[in-house]
Formats: C-alpha cells, structure tokens, sequence
C-alpha cells in the first residue's frame, strides 16, 4: 500500500462557490487530485484504465489535509480511499488495461 498526502489551501477558489458560509472542496476536484496523485506516484509506468467506482461519504473542508492510500490488486485493479483525521471521503477502485510491477 503507498499513501500520498495533500491539502487544498483554506483560501481555495473552488470552494468559494460551495457553498458560501460553509466552504466544502468539490467532489469533482478531490476525485481528480487523487487520480492525479496515482498517477504521480505510478510514474512512467502509469497504467490506462477506467473508474470502475467512486463513492464520497463526506465532505471535506478547504484547509484539511488529505490522504490518499492506494493498493494494486492481482486483478489489474487498483483501489483507493481519501481520508480526513482518519474518516473517509472518498473511495474507489480503477480497473486498469495492464498492471505491472516487474517493469
């Protein structure tokens, strides 16, 4: 399992609109920042694949901290779950065309 961690600064401009008074950080961006912390962390050998889930259980605040841990699976899958102070916002799985770790 490898885990990432980011923030979205407490000034963020997405969270501007959502929702005046009690800010939340879009799903759409913290679904793409955790793709594209897989794909940083893949590097070159980043696979191509499709979201095969996506399930946000909360809202995550402008200012949180954020971490990503992800495992690959034996069946070209690769699983991932964001977290706040350990509860979970989002969670997912990718079905990826070609996993491999012998590269």
């Amino acid at each position: 399992m490898a885990t990432v961690e980011l923030a979205f600064a407490a000034d963020h401009p997405a969270a501007r609109g959502h929702f005046p008074g009690n800010p939340i950080i879009p799903r759409a961006l913290l679904l793409s920042a955790a793709l594209r912390a897989l794909e940083s962390d893949f590097g070159d050998k980043a696979p191509a694949g499709h979201l095969k889930s996506a399930k946000f259980t909360r809202p995550e605040r402008p200012g949180d901290r954020v971490s990503i841990d992800f495992s690959v699976r034996g069946d070209n899958a690769v699983k991932f779950r964001c977290t706040v102070g350990g509860a979970t916002v989002l969670a997912g799985e990718l079905v990826c065309e070609v996993l491999s770790e012998a590269d």
